[in-house]
């Protein structure tokens, strides 16, 4: 016999609904690309209509620009974290580019190339590129000049050291769709060693003989919208 019992949809606040779609499409994007979101298919994954989608989102454009927003902010928060109670400025650093340096992370390079390319065509991406590329250098930066003011860096101008560092992972980076063997310690290791000369660091420090640089090192949190 059929239960009649129908289940009860819960209704989310505006917040909650909206911060879900959000994420629904950003995990869209990880998986397919930006260019896959579209109202339908994200009402698809949340099981909704789609103009619940496009009460939050008229433009498609938006929920896009949200969607990269979100995913680039989970990295970031992952991997230099705003809040460091815990270790110094060298060990936070360390920390980053074993988690950073590893395979891990290839999904969200490869909708960092995504939206660098779609970003030439729509202004309101091209606005939320730039913003979490200030993101990311701002945050890099305020490591490197704690670290510099706790004397455990050398560099005259932390922002400058900080935007090096950044050009040597995007560089690695852009190779994430063709580069599918394994990948040489030096090449793997050029982004450290790339800070350890701009911070005046010795070959090595941020880089030890027993951290792997692939995705066998364990990341700090899963990124995932």
């Amino acid at each position: 016999m059929a239960s009649s019992v129908q289940r009860k949809r819960i209704r989310k606040s505006p917040a909650d609904r909206r911060t879900e779609i959000v994420a629904a499409a950003a995990s869209l994007a990880l998986i397919q690309g930006l260019e896959c979101i579209t109202l339908r298919r994200v009402s698809e994954q949340l099981d909704v209509r789609p103009g619940l989608i496009s009460h939050y989102f008229p433009a498609v454009e938006d929920l896009v620009a949200e969607a990269f927003g979100d995913a680039a902010t989970a990295e970031l928060d992952a991997l230099l974290p705003a809040e460091r109670p815990d270790g110094t400025p060298l060990e936070h650093l360390a920390r980053f580019f074993a988690h950073a340096a590893g395979r891990t992370y290839d999904d969200i390079s490869r909708l960092w190339i995504n939206a660098r390319h779609l970003s030439r065509y729509r202004p309101v991406l091209r606005d939320r590129v730039g913003e979490q590329e200030a993101a990311w250098r701002g945050r890099l930066t305020g490591l490197i000049r704690e670290g510099v003011e706790r004397g455990e860096f050398h560099a005259a101008d932390p922002e400058v050291a900080a935007t090096q560092i950044l050009v040597v992972i995007d560089g690695l980076g852009a190779y994430v769709n063709t580069d599918i063997g394994p990948r040489p310690e030096a090449v793997s290791r050029m982004a450290a060693h790339t800070a350890e000369r701009a911070l005046g660091l010795g070959r090595g420090t941020l880089t030890p003989r027993d951290a792997t640089a692939d995705a066998s090192a364990p990341a700090p949190e899963p990124v995932t919208p």
